[in-house]
């Protein structure tokens, strides 16, 4: 099927892809005036008392906003707010099909931080949560921070986490499969991006030490010129041999390689390069960094991609709707470092040792366990953590 055309098409006639549904009826004087004046009064009252009410008195207790400023849609770029509503459209309907959670599409006009921050700041309370979406780095970082130093309610940047969790569950299986530990394995990541700096983050808190980054120069180390503020930071916790040179120089005794930069950056060569048994994420899309049969040719033991047409894609939607369920459920205030592994945990623990091979390593995103076992692990690592709310 040729998708690009056929979903065109289907965009015109669905003229999109979410609608306003009333849950309670408006057909009779008493229901109008239950539903809305008089009757609405007593609540809107009762939240002016305790703004906490909002989350049992309305629907805000199943409600995220999915914000975007159109600077960095999918593989397409900055092609502006307007262009970005058909995908913020079709994340809302992935969080009502995999997670139940009602989501609502806004996009905003401005690159400017601060009145990005300011904007998403005052609407925030009408939501139970925050997801930001394709929003480019490294402005998407600062937003992100900003927003949680501000709000109330969990603020998550799927392209940074979700992406990230999903990584951390396939390597947490891989390794079982080449029978190395995380503490042990030499990780080289291609891309210093929004989603490259948080899957470093969440591997350093997972328990990985061994990791450099690479952009377009080469390896990202303390001292390198150039480096802006994130790629600075992040030399300060990866790298710590400080080691210069290409991605290949890098590749070379390496176990892991990760990419989430840009197609054709690995050669079978690199692959080779590499430790016994390696493992490639090339998850570029819509052309990874190395094709699976290059890489396989290679050597690559396990092979895991972001497209839909190869084993193990690292997909979004396995974690997303079941973070942002877990996380409603208990009215968290934020969605921290021990949820994010948690969820990853549940993830890789769906696979069983006995069903483990080299090419079944994450579940598929149609798997009916994913969500339920993503949202109570979220859920029970909120209280842990001591930002459950209920």
């Amino acid at each position: 099927m040729n998708y690009s055309e056929r979903s065109l098409e289907l965009h015109r006639q669905w003229r999109g892809k979410l609608e306003v549904i009333a849950t309670v009826p408006a057909d009779s004087k008493d229901a109008l005036s239950l539903a809305y004046t008089p009757g609405v009064a007593r609540p809107c009252l009762e939240i002016q008392k305790d703004p906490s009410l909002s989350y049992e008195l309305t629907r805000r207790h199943n409600l995220c906003a999915v914000i975007t400023d159109g600077s960095a849609v999918l593989g397409l770029g900055d092609i502006g707010p307007e262009a970005g509503m058909p995908v913020m459209e079709g994340k809302c309907v992935l969080f009502k099909t995999f997670g139940d959670v009602d989501a609502f599409p806004l996009c905003i006009k401005t690159k400017d931080v601060d009145e990005f921050v300011r904007t998403v700041y005052l609407l925030s309370g009408s939501f139970g949560g925050i997801n930001l979406e394709d929003i480019s780095a490294p402005r998407c970082f600062e937003i992100e921070r900003k927003l949680k130093e501000l709000c109330d309610i969990p603020i998550f940047h799927d392209d940074q986490h979700g992406t990230a969790v999903i990584t951390l569950a396939g390597l947490t299986n891989a390794l079982k499969l080449v029978n190395k530990r995380p503490e042990d394995v030499r990780i080289v990541t291609s891309g210093a991006g929004a989603a490259a700096v948080s899957i470093v983050k969440l591997l350093l808190s997972a328990g990985f030490r061994h990791i450099t980054m690479c952009d377009r120069r080469g390896a990202i180390y303390a001292g390198r010129e150039g480096l802006n503020w994130i790629k600075a930071e992040m030399a300060e916790v990866t790298n710590l041999e400080r080691r210069a040179g290409s991605i290949g120089d890098m590749l070379a005794g390496a176990d892991i390689f990760i990419g989430v930069s840009a197609p054709n950056t690995v050669t079978g060569d690199m692959v080779r390069s590499m430790n016994r048994d390696p493992i490639v994420f090339a998850c570029a899309n819509p052309d990874p960094e190395i094709s699976p049969m290059e890489a396989r040719a290679a050597g690559a033991r396990i092979v895991a991609t972001g497209r839909s047409d190869y084993p193990n894609q690292i997909n979004n939607v396995l974690a997303f709707p079941g973070i942002f369920r877990g996380t409603f459920d208990v009215r968290a205030s934020d969605i921290n470092e021990p949820m994010k592994v948690a969820a990853a945990k549940a993830l890789a623990g769906l696979i069983s040792d006995e069903e483990l091979r080299e090419d079944y390593i994450i579940p598929a995103p149609f798997d009916p366990r994913v969500g339920p076992a993503v949202a109570q692990a979220v859920a029970q690592a909120a209280r842990d953590s001591g930002v459950a709310r209920i």
